[in-house]
Formats: structure tokens, C-alpha cells, sequence
């Protein structure tokens, strides 16, 4: 599970969760210590990013 909630925290900064990805995501992260402290990684990482101009573009 913890591999298909990396995916799902790193997809949430490219496009808006389903309803239900959202709360698998939060069930998830509700009992993972290690994927919390991977989403807060990600989190800074996204603002890191776009504080430098970063902006993220998905190629065709």
C-alpha cells in the first residue's frame, strides 16, 4: 500500500485526487508514520519549487 500512496502523494501536486483516492490517501497516511513523513517531503519539495519559478509541466 505504501507504494500506491507515494504515487497518489506525488500525483496530487500535477492534478486534483478523486474523492476516492483522496481518502484512501488519508487512510493510509492516518496509520503510516514513514508515508507522513514522505507526503511532508513532498509537500516542501512542491514549494521549494515553485518559491525558485519552478513550474511544474507535464510533457505530451
Amino acid at each position: 500500500m505504501c507504494k500506491e500512496a507515494s504515487r497518489l502523494m506525488s500525483l496530487k501536486h500535477e492534478r486534483s485526487l478523486t474523492f476516492q483516492e483522496r481518502m484512501s490517501l488519508r487512510f493510509h497516511l492516518s496509520m503510516c508514520g514513514a508515508c507522513r513523513q514522505c507526503d511532508r517531503q513532498f509537500r516542501l519539495l512542491h514549494e521549494a519549487c515553485r518559491g525558485y519559478g519552478i513550474d511544474h509541466e507535464v510533457d505530451p
